[in-house]
């Protein structure tokens, strides 16, 4: 938001637990201070990861309680601390890709603070929806109508119009989908500024944004989402408890499985998203990163070999087992192009590596697996 010259509250970012006081005072803040937990997660605040701090001891004590806390799964590596705002009013804006018009839409609410999706429910005479034509940017028109509909206080129309203008150039620069304040307060002393706020970028755009890709890689805390990038593959953790990785060349294909593993009463610890035209070295990589996450130890490869021949996929899966010193399986169910040259593979090795016909029929081999645990 600072770069952009949006109103921000004072503050400041720390990753260690080393002289927070100081650090406060150097940053020139002045208390009540709010703590946030860093994470890529919304609901923060209801997980424990915003809180409130009088003086420089309770901030000390809360930041040694917040710094690397688990949230919702994700850890806070970093915390930021900020002045506590005294908002007299609290609003809503945010601006993203409208596919249907073709155009970024703004929404504006003056009911902000609270989930926009329970506004549009409750109150949806509070809720604008503006398109903004790509060619003009924002209008004083636009905001007259967000403003007009809503019933906000147009006495901070130029200050609004200004935070807009500021978003959009950011919305372009970024080339977000979605870029949001919520919320956007009034203050005692009739400024508007921002109090949180997230941007979802889209991931086609990040090979031309390497300051995002280095914060988004710091921010990780899961090394195997790291690796998997760096192959061109998309590691995505489940459930930290589960057993089974799924491996598939689409994410259509990934849901079914883990849907029907589920049923069956099995957890899937994580998913892998192949991609289209995957070698044998990189089913390897990928079969090795999934086995890497302590809690798995069976991988289901389900394939359906177009530009993916099942051939490279028998042959990188064995080269993983090959490799791998515990005692972990693989049940792999193939379709498509050179699966019979597959099925000769499979049956030549002798690693623990069982080919399934069907998609239940893979299933229904995990749940032997499972149970011979």
């Amino acid at each position: 938001m600072e770069k952009f010259d949006i109103p921000t509250m004072k503050g400041v970012v720390i990753d260690n637990l080393e002289g927070i006081p100081e650090k406060i005072e150097t940053a020139n803040l002045s208390y009540p201070v709010v703590i946030k937990a860093q994470v890529q997660i919304g609901g923060r605040g209801k997980a424990g990861g915003v809180k409130f701090a009088d003086d420089a001891q309770q901030a000390a004590e809360l930041c040694e309680k917040m710094l690397y806390m688990d949230i919702r799964g994700l850890k806070a590596n970093e915390l930021m601390i900020v002045e506590k705002a005294s908002p007299v009013k609290e609003w809503y804006v945010s601006i993203m890709l409208d596919r249907l018009s073709k155009s970024p839409l703004l929404i504006f609410s003056p009911m902000g603070g609270m989930d926009i999706e329970e506004t549009a429910r409750t109150n949806p005479d509070k809720i604008a929806k503006v398109p903004m034509d790509p060619f003009r940017g924002v209008q004083n028109y636009t905001i007259d109508y967000a403003m007009d509909k809503t019933g906000a206080d147009k006495q901070y129309k130029d200050q609004l119009k200004k935070i807009v203008e500021k978003l959009l150039e950011a919305f372009y620069a970024y080339n977000t989908m979605l870029i949001e304040i919520n919320p956007l307060v009034v203050d005692a002393s009739d400024q508007l500024i921002a109090l949180d706020g997230k941007i979802e970028i889209d991931d086609s755009a990040l090979y031309k944004l390497p300051d995002v890709v280095e914060y988004r890689d710091k921010m990780q805390d899961d090394q195997r989402v790291i690796d998997a990038r760096g192959y061109g593959l998309h590691f995505v953790p489940v459930e930290e408890e589960g057993t089974i990785g799924v491996m598939s060349n689409g994410s259509g294909m990934l849901m079914s499985c883990i849907d029907l593993i589920s049923k069956k009463g099995m957890t899937v610890g994580a998913a892998l998203d192949l991609g289209g035209g995957a070698t044998a070295e990189k089913i390897k990589k990928a079969v090795q990163i999934m086995m890497s996450g302590d809690k798995i130890d069976k991988v289901f490869i389900c394939i359906f070999g177009g530009i993916t021949r099942c051939d490279e996929v028998a042959k990188g899966a064995i080269m993983a087992l090959e490799e791998e010193k515990g005692n972990k399986k693989v049940v792999l169910r193939m379709e498509g192009t050179n699966r019979e040259q597959a099925a000769e593979i499979i049956a030549s090795s002798d690693l623990p590596i069982e080919k399934a016909d069907t998609l239940l029929h893979a299933v229904d081999v995990l749940w032997n697996m499972e149970k011979e645990a």
